[in-house]
């Protein structure tokens, strides 16, 4: 038995569906890896990030992550003292050649900013409007419904859990966790499956002194398990980009190993097969080791990388 590995290509800017997503789609072909490619689909708003100086560890994670270099001038200014470009509409053309090729696509959301930073204070109404305002840019580029969906910085709420049901999506991957589970929160069990990433971002270990370079895939490969999906988010940006080295580095070492990797919505078939009902878990708001902010995560895992 080997090792499954599922990748989820979070897509968050404009420059990183332009530049990292054919740069990635280049790579997984070379390698014959499949993927699921989850797009940011209105406007570029990365700018306004700004305001995240407040939570905990933000400048600890800028300064690890080298985030100029990583996402460029522009992208930083989108929304702010440059207009935000709509990455739909700019892109659409990039968007489709990746379904076209036989990848996996689904939303990450409409506005990146809006979602991570506000959903919170949105109302069940605001959730739903900003989901639909996704679900009909990827209709309009892709001509069908989405079948998935992953949230922006793992932010989920009884709202958005709510929309994501009455989307009639096969499944979402918006958690950090451990294994497949039927999301509850507040004492309301959710119908779409959830399929949480279980290892940790390349940003969360980039730069801290217990993971120099050298270190990251070998960590990576002692994390993988047999008895359950692993899932690994990369990003456009990162992977995509002045990262792709490393991420090289580990497809070689996964194949080497043995590795299997799989579509996500093929985790989803294998979990849901013959009328399975998958596990009910609560999803509780946690701080995880190498992430400012707090995330959606299964109750009952830990959010460490090690």
């Amino acid at each position: 038995m080997s090792e499954v590995i599922a990748l989820k290509v979070d897509v968050d800017t404009e420059r990183g569906t332009r530049e990292g997503v054919p740069a990635l789609v280049r790579l997984l072909e070379e390698f014959g890896v499949p993927a699921t490619f989850l797009f940011s689909l209105g406007p570029d708003n990365t700018g306004k990030a700004v305001s995240r100086i407040f939570r905990p560890g933000f400048f600890k994670k800028v300064s690890r992550t080298s985030v100029v270099e990583t996402y460029g001038v522009r992208t930083l200014l989108n929304g702010t003292l440059l207009p935000a470009p709509h990455i739909g509409r700019r892109n659409t053309d990039v968007l489709r050649s990746v379904q076209a090729r036989g990848f996996e696509v689904g939303i990450h959301c409409y506005d990146h900013y809006r979602w991570q930073d506000h959903l919170f204070r949105m109302s069940p109404e605001q959730t739903r409007a900003e989901f639909n305002k996704a679900r009909g840019e990827f209709m309009r580029i892709f001509g069908c419904e989405a079948r998935t969906a992953g949230a922006p910085g793992w932010q989920a709420s009884m709202a958005s859990k709510q929309v994501y049901d009455d989307a009639g999506l096969y499944y979402a991957s918006d958690c950090r966790g451990e294994s497949a589970f039927l999301p509850r929160i507040g004492g309301e069990t959710f119908k779409v499956l959830e399929i949480p990433t279980t290892l940790p971002t390349l940003d969360e270990l980039l730069g801290r002194p217990e993971f120099p370079e050298e270190v990251i895939v070998p960590h990576y490969l002692k994390l993988l398990r047999e008895d359950r999906p692993n899932v690994l988010t990369i990003h456009a940006e990162i992977e995509g980009g002045r990262q792709m080295p490393l991420f090289c580095s580990f497809l070689l070492a996964a194949f080497d190993r043995g590795c299997r990797f799989v579509r996500m919505e093929e985790l989803a078939d294998g979990i849901l097969a013959g009328g399975k009902t998958p596990p009910a878990c609560d999803v509780v708001m946690d701080a995880i080791d190498g992430r400012s902010g707090t995330v959606a995560t299964q109750a009952g895992t830990v959010g460490v990388v090690a």
